[in-house]
């Protein structure tokens, strides 16, 4: 158990998650002049967590183990396939629910076909997830 609490690969990245969750809330906080419990835990905004969680943990185990190994060409894989879906398909279905949730609110639309709201901000803008990859580099090569 103590090496899975000290391996570095997984706490580094996970305080990045939780340090770039907790801006949101207080950025949330600061423009809405409300308290938005759901931003701790919730996706999009900027900027992204996603992007700097895995381009963290590239840059560590680039820095560990050498850009030249298998590991860090994995890691920089699942970082590119990982900040595409953000900014490319979660955005598109954000901005689909977007879409559908002002179809609902139509006049004349039945009332019972739908009983909830739709969740919008589910990816992030290209510059979101290239800030979220700067933090994570930045926060990888210091650590």
């Amino acid at each position: 158990m103590m090496e899975l609490l000290t391996n570095k690969f997984l706490y580094i990245p996970i305080i990045v998650w939780a340090c770039v969750q907790t801006f949101k809330v207080f950025t949330d906080l600061i423009v809405n002049k409300k308290f938005n419990f759901k931003r701790l835990m919730g996706a999009g905004g900027m900027p992204s967590s996603h992007s700097a969680v895995v381009t963290c943990l590239a840059t560590l185990i680039g820095k560990e183990y050498g850009l030249g190994s298998g590991i860090f060409a994995l890691a920089c894989i699942f970082s590119i396939v990982v900040m595409y879906d953000a900014a490319g398909i979660r955005r598109a279905a954000g901005k689909q629910a977007s879409l559908l949730n002002k179809i609902i609110q139509t006049p004349g639309m039945e009332p019972s076909m739908v009983s909830e709201k739709l969740v919008e901000v589910l990816g992030h803008t290209p510059f979101q997830v290239f800030i979220g990859a700067i933090i994570g580099i930045i926060v990888g090569v210091i650590f």
